[in-house]
């Protein structure tokens, strides 16, 4: 199995509540049960406050590396992917487990 975890952080002046923020989320959320490949998706918003805390976490898992390429070519992946750009940076680990 492999976890891919990916954090966002927002870009300056840009909220939670932003109409683009709450569409990208909806994207995010939107993509359980649409791509076969997931095995494991949760998603939420930061609790911390630390200052190095990032904002947003998607925490999900994959049979192989050969699936979670499909999850992240997929068509609907990419759309979310394409409006997160236009208002955050993000990190990302895959590992086996």
């Amino acid at each position: 199995m492999i976890r891919h975890l990916v954090l966002f952080k927002l870009d300056e002046g840009v909220e939670r509540d932003d109409p683009r923020v709450l569409a990208g989320v909806e994207a995010f959320r939107a993509l359980d049960g649409k791509i076969p490949e997931i095995r494991f998706w949760e998603l939420g918003w930061n609790l911390s406050d630390r200052p190095i805390a990032y904002d947003f976490a998607i925490n999900s898992g994959f049979d192989d590396a050969t699936a979670l390429r499909t999850y992240v070519e997929h068509p609907e992946h990419q759309a979310g992917v394409a409006l997160w750009k236009e208002f955050a940076t993000w990190v990302i680990a895959d590992y086996a487990y």
